[in-house]
């Protein structure tokens, strides 16, 4: 609900704020009072393009700002939140400034934001009816949505998206492995080449570390014989060894050592040493028995080593990026065996999906023409009454080639507003008022589906007198039932059915015109009214009549509000 709307500065306002209620909200006022301007400055927060025009004389900026109550709206609270925005105790604000200089500015709540954005909002919280592009059932996207709430098939549309997406994800899905298939296709014979280059050599992790190894010792097999017998000889073998010589310095330390107790410590040490170079000595000497020059496999291991450098070059810099390359290769060839199968599966999976898709949509299809004749005739019956005697409202269904994310058909409202004229589009409609009255007749049968919290209309009685104005202000009235209504009006008939009624008036300080509205009691309504019939606002007859219209407006309605 529209509880507040501030406007300052923009055209002849200067400061002005609205208190609106719930229901029916009525705004009259004499021609060129402002009512109209009203309108205007709260369609830029519908996302009507913003010119520095509407900035009024002498202000730097215009700006407009709506405090909307979103209680008892979920939907409308979910959508505020998924675009990152906060709600202050159920309340959204939605603003737009006009800077006369050109730069123009949008907020939600405290938070910056683009024009494109509060428009968005402020489209699904109010529905602008008169001469304003921005209106919701001028859209073909929001005239296929109204069909299906009014057809009771929502859910079917929703099955109908998701089934469609669904969809399009598995051939896209197919798209990609299919092109993945090519790839390695095209280049499966030199992977496999690359495969078998590897798998063949058998390489082991390290291989070539040990490898390398292994040529150090066949090259220098006889400097490592010598060596190693040379110390062997030294340390444990050859007279005077290093072994001999500790074997006497222990003897001579025991000795010692039984006239001090504290070199026996001395004694473990040389021991120690003893046979740690007895035990080299031992090894070394084994060890040159074992050293043997063998041509043949040190040209082995250079062979091996020549083919893991080749290797490594190409696929390297290391064994282990060798290897590496093999796994991705095998896996690589292992999806290409593999594809057939997967695009089989995917292919039948389509199958399934373009069955259930098909199904969907024909059921679809079949909601949407059953709801198509009713809405038709139910607006079309509604005509007459709100003056468009002769006029003629169609659903009209145009069956698509394809199945697509909307079904299986594109949804258009089209109208005859008076007899002997071919259907046009609703947005072709050349008069305001006829569209609104259009407008009120559809709102009226789509009042329970439609989702839209806050109406406006506005032009809604050009050219509408007598019986018609009476019915115009009965279905304005019916709708306020199940939405917050906001019309501007110069019909009697409409301002005494009035929940809340707003006056328009001018006023002004130091020869500058400015526009005022204030709220009505109800003696103040009377003399409006009996201004609106056309008589002298004072005379007792005037009164008298607008009594009597007020008494009628407030009169029980079916399906009132308890």
């Amino acid at each position: 609900m529209l509880v507040e709307l501030r406007i300052r500065d923009y055209a002849v306002v200067d400061d002005l704020t609205l208190y609106l209620g719930s229901g029916l909200n009525v705004l009259t006022g004499e021609t060129g009072a402002g009512k109209s301007i009203i309108v205007g400055a709260l369609s830029l927060l519908l996302g009507e393009r913003a010119s520095s025009d509407v900035v009024r004389t002498g202000a730097s900026r215009a700006s407009v700002e709506a405090v909307f109550d979103l209680d008892g709206t979920p939907a409308l609270r979910e959508q505020v939140e998924e675009l990152g925005f906060r709600l202050d105790d159920g309340l959204l604000i939605l603003r737009r400034e006009v800077a006369a200089a050109g730069r123009n500015r949008a907020w939600v709540g405290g938070s910056p934001a683009t024009a494109a954005v509060v428009g968005q909002l402020g489209s699904a919280l109010v529905d602008l009816h008169g001469q304003h592009e921005h209106q919701t059932l001028l859209r073909a996207r929001d005239q296929r949505g109204i069909l299906d709430a009014y057809g009771g098939s929502l859910e079917l549309a929703e099955d109908v998206a998701r089934s469609y997406r669904h969809l399009q994800g598995l051939r896209e899905e197919l798209e990609v492995r299919e092109e993945r298939r090519r790839e390695v296709e095209s280049r499966a014979d030199f992977l496999r080449f690359q495969l078998s280059e590897i798998d063949d050599a058998r390489l082991e992790p390290g291989e070539d570390e040990l490898l390398e190894a292994e040529t150090g010792r066949h090259e220098h097999a006889e400097e490592l014989a010598q060596g190693a017998e040379s110390l062997h000889q030294r340390l444990y073998e050859g007279e005077g060894s290093i072994t001999d010589r500790l074997a006497e310095a222990r003897r001579l330390l025991s000795r010692l050592a039984d006239f001090d107790a504290s070199l026996r410590s001395e004694v473990s040490r040389v021991d120690e040493a003893f046979h740690l170079a007895s035990d080299a000595g031992r090894a070394l000497g084994d060890y040159a028995s074992t050293v043997d020059f063998d041509p043949a496999r040190l040209e082995d291991v250079r062979s091996r080593l020549d083919r893991i450098f080749r290797l490594k070059r190409k696929y390297g810099p290391a064994l282990e990026d060798v290897l590496q390359t093999a796994q991705r290769v095998r896996a690589e060839l292992d999806d290409h065996e593999e594809a057939d199968h997967d695009l089989g599966r995917i292919r039948t999976e389509i199958e399934a999906a373009e069955l259930t898709l098909s199904q969907q949509a024909g059921a679809l299809s079949e909601a949407r023409d059953a709801a198509a004749v009713e809405l038709s005739e139910a607006v079309s019956a509604a005509l007459p009454d709100l003056g468009l005697a002769g006029g003629v409202f169609e659903v009209r269904l145009a069956p698509s080639e394809t199945v697509s994310v909307s079904g299986a058909e594109s949804v258009e409202f089209v109208v005859a507003p008076n007899s002997g004229f071919a259907p046009m589009p609703l947005a072709r409609i050349a008069s305001g008022g006829e569209l609104s009255r259009i407008m009120l007749a559809l709102k009226s049968i789509l009042a329970s589906v439609d989702r839209v919290p806050v109406l406006v209309f506005d032009e809604i009685d050009s050219g509408v007198g007598g019986v018609v104005a009476t019915s115009v202000a009965a279905k304005l009235s019916d709708v306020a039932l199940r939405h917050q209504v906001f019309v501007v009006t110069h019909l009697p008939q409409v301002a005494s059915r009035a929940d809340a009624h707003l006056l328009v008036e001018k006023g002004g300080v130091a020869e500058i015109t400015t526009t005022l509205v204030r709220r009505l009691s109800d003696d103040d309504r009377v003399h409006e009214i009996a201004r609106m019939l056309g008589g002298d606002p004072e005379s007792a007859a005037s009164r008298e009549h607008a009594r009597e219209l007020l008494s009628i407006g407030s009169a029980p309605r079916i399906g009132d509000r308890a």
